[in-house]
């Protein structure tokens, strides 16, 4: 927003990284409004490229009045840091997994229930609806402004370095790397593996140092990522959907004018549309793509999975602790969960 002492404090205190460039972008461009988005995606990823777009027809459309920079890759901490910086102020909007997100917002995570999903037929419409509406809910509970529409960041799928992963048995005492997320880890111990929670900008090196033996992501992120270089087995598990929730400083966003905000809003949740697009069109041919780069993929029976997570007692205790309404919102639209 409009450059103040009390944000050139917040600025400073958030790091020196971004204040030089707020004050020089706004002087340059006579923004109104100045302002900051960060994510933890590669600058190729899908979400970096459409969300940088979004942030250029937004400049555009308000003549320079709105200017919303980007920092992609990390570059303003980790996803914990970030999510603290956008809860303090200090950082304007953030896009952020639900699964990390449920350390603010429990219920958050509900649409990253292990092996719910059967296909994006059944996700976009529950993220699109009734289930998403009930997240957004809670997500304003916690003080956060989310966008309607979700972008995509794809189904996850399990790589080692040591060995493929084809059974559940094959997990047992695996070394892997979740995101830090209750329902991430809980998940992982269910198969009896040895999840670690790290953020995410870590993952490389802790994979090439062998502090893991595995790790778990979506294809583009693998690809982007350049996790093949230290990851050699990929089990086509699809075991968790995961998309990006659009997040805005609840006290910034509610301060902003009506007019601002539509144009925001408007640009964000249309290149979320655009971004599930991308996301679909790569998942084509990135296997094709990560075999060229030695990836070796091997498929794995989903329902032996499940059957192992219900053996275990996952989904009778994440019901309980989701509660009754959010249980029977994704259920809804994802079927039966067990």
């Amino acid at each position: 927003m409009t450059i103040s002492r009390r944000s050139l404090i917040a600025h400073s205190l958030a790091g020196v990284v971004f204040a030089p460039a707020v004050l020089r972008i706004s002087k340059v461009h006579g923004a109104e409004f100045t302002l900051k988005y960060a994510n933890n995606a590669p600058v190729t990823h899908p979400l970096t490229l459409r969300t940088k777009e979004a942030l250029e027809a937004i400049a555009k459309e308000t003549g320079g009045k709105v200017d919303i920079q980007i920092f992609p890759n990390n570059q303003l901490g980790s996803d914990t840091d970030m999510l603290s910086q956008l809860r303090s102020g200090a950082l304007e909007f953030f896009t952020l997994s639900p699964l990390i997100l449920q350390t603010l917002v429990p219920k958050a995570a509900i649409s990253g229930i292990g092996f719910a999903w059967s296909g994006y037929d059944k996700v976009w419409p529950g993220v699109d609806g009734e289930l998403g509406a009930f997240v957004r809910a809670e997500i304003a509970k916690g003080g956060l402004f989310a966008m309607e529409k979700m972008y995509d960041n794809g189904f996850r799928q399990i790589t080692s370095s040591t060995k493929p992963i084809v059974t559940p048995a094959d997990m047992d005492g695996f070394k892997i790397r979740v995101p830090p997320s209750p329902l991430w880890t809980s998940m992982f111990k269910a198969f009896g593996a040895a999840p670690a929670p790290l953020n995410f900008a870590e993952v490389y090196s802790a994979l090439q140092t062998k502090v893991f033996e595995g790790q778990e992501n979506p294809l583009s992120l693998i690809n982007t990522a350049k996790l093949y270089e230290v990851q050699k087995y990929l089990a086509k598990t699809n075991h968790m959907w995961d998309g990006f929730w659009f997040l805005a400083n609840g006290k910034m966003w509610a301060g902003l004018p009506k007019d601002v905000q539509d144009v925001i809003a408007k640009n964000i949740n249309a290149q979320a549309l655009k971004n599930r697009e991308d996301t679909a069109a790569q998942n084509a041919t990135l296997e094709a793509e990560l075999t060229g780069k030695g990836m070796v993929f091997n498929a794995v029976d989903n329902a032996k999975f499940r059957e192992k997570l219900a053996s275990a007692g996952f989904y009778k205790e994440w019901q309980e602790k989701f509660g009754p309404e959010a249980w029977a919102l994704l259920e809804k639209y994802a079927g039966k969960v067990s």
